[in-house]
């Protein structure tokens, strides 16, 4: 896949890439490419938030705890933090704001709601996170080490199959993955740490929504429905149910901090981005 390529002009010590592709509905997902190491392991940062909610999102489905389960400060719930709407600020455990009044993203909340599933599971996290989803889909390079919003470790391959399961759910509900991927809470105004302050900054559970921001870290291409996250290491994903192709998905694990580069971050992943939405047309048209 040609768009790949564009991932060797990246200011970055190491890349590895894939988009995947589901062109039908009911259809598995199919590899359309990948660049550099699938194996090697990357400090996926904030990545670690969506995958770390979808493993809550399992114990929502089994019964351990419930999204209208209070977490928290008063009045707050499981579905204020997964949606960055508890009122916590990016670190610390004082509330800087009342639960459901502004889009604070927030390392705290995504901490506190794992911790809530720990007690309610009787299992610690990192236990809980591999038993649900890190098993279940094959992701046996991919460890927690520390923070469920920031400190997971796994490689391209591994995040590869965990966009596989977004865009194909196996561990939820049709129902509860739209309510991950969709945004809640969908008119509260916030920033996206490193890309600026939106009105709206629509969020889902664990996944954040493009909607209608711009300029923005996804392409200008990607559909207003695409979700995903990017992290601080530098890394990326996201997936686009409405692209010309079907449902595109795209991971970029660097080993480069984003701040080093976030400048140019923020013109290379929407260029990146763009291209591969284009490519991805034609590959599923035939070549057409």
């Amino acid at each position: 896949m040609q768009a790949l390529a564009l991932t060797s002009t990246w200011p970055v010590g190491t890349v590895s890439a894939g988009v995947l592709v589901r062109t039908a509905l009911g259809s598995a997902p199919c590899e359309l490419g990948v660049v550099g190491d699938r194996t090697r392991r990357y400090r996926l940062a904030s990545i670690a938030k969506p995958i770390s909610a979808w493993a809550m999102l399992v114990a929502v489905e089994e019964g351990i705890i419930g999204l209208d389960t209070p977490v928290g400060q008063p009045g707050c719930t499981l579905t204020h933090l997964l949606s960055h709407a508890g009122g916590y600020a990016f670190d610390g455990e004082a509330p800087i704001a009342a639960p459901g009044k502004r889009r604070i993203y927030s390392n705290t909340g995504i901490e506190l709601a794992a911790q809530a599933v720990a007690e309610a599971a009787g299992l610690p996290f990192a236990q809980y996170l591999a038993e649900a989803v890190l098993e279940p889909l094959g992701m046996h390079a991919t460890t927690l080490e520390g923070s469920p919003a920031h400190a997971m470790f796994s490689t391209l391959d591994d995040v590869l199959r965990f966009v596989g399961e977004l865009i194909a759910p196996t561990l939820l509900s049709p129902t509860t993955a739209e309510l991950a991927t969709t945004p809640s809470l969908p008119t509260l105004v916030g920033v996206v740490p490193g890309v600026g302050r939106f009105a709206p900054c629509p969020w889902g559970l664990g996944l954040e929504i493009h909607g209608a921001k711009h300029p923005h870290w996804m392409g200008t291409r990607n559909s207003s429905l695409t979700f995903g996250h990017f992290g601080g290491a530098g890394t990326m994903m996201w997936v686009d149910p409405a692209a010309t192709a079907g449902t595109v998905g795209c991971v970029a694990l660097t080993d480069t901090p984003f701040d080093r580069w976030s400048a140019a971050a923020l013109e290379l992943w929407p260029a990146f981005s763009n291209a591969v939405l284009d490519e991805a047309a034609v590959l599923a048209s035939g070549g057409r």
